[in-house]
């Protein structure tokens, strides 16, 4: 799908600001508010807008350990990886699973109440996990950058 000015105006101000109304929209890319809510639809049927969430202070509510977890499998066969994906999606704490090309297989992001409660979420579900050969973890000191989504080009 191509994406003419307006859509990308679209989708710049909605990932700034996913509770802004149609209204608003509109006025902001210069549409009426029916042509605009049919161009929104139009770019979530065809995937472009996955989906709209609130963007939540993992500190604030419980969870101010972030852990990045570098994990090697000892085969790389199609059907490893997705045991070891499908292993990992029942684990609310892992927040992303990143497969990556190099010695490492998979880095993930796990967030935790503490160490105690990352400590367990190692032993229990990530180093007995099948076909898993190792796990070296990093725990984050700071985050000096976090933004979400993509950069959005909106000029012609």
């Amino acid at each position: 799908m191509s994406f003419d000015r307006i859509d990308r105006q679209i989708l710049s101000l909605l990932q700034a600001d996913g509770r802004m109304t149609n209204v608003d929209l509109a006025d902001q890319v210069g549409l009426t508010a029916p042509p605009c809510l049919r161009r929104v639809r139009a770019l979530e049927e065809a995937g472009a807008i996955r989906g709209y969430h609130a963007d939540l202070d993992a500190s604030r509510l419980g969870f101010p350990i972030t852990v990045f977890a570098m994990v090697s499998l000892r085969s790389q066969a199609e059907h490893d990886l997705a045991a070891f994906e499908n292993h990992i999606a029942d684990i609310p704490e892992i927040r992303e699973c990143h497969m990556l090309n190099g010695e490492i297989d998979f880095i993930l992001k796990i967030v935790a109440a503490d160490l105690k409660s990352f400590q367990e979420i190692l032993t229990t579900h990530l180093t007995p996990a099948p076909n898993v050969a190792s796990v070296k973890t990093s725990l984050t000191i700071r985050t000096a950058k976090a933004l979400s989504g993509i950069p959005v080009v909106v000029g012609d």
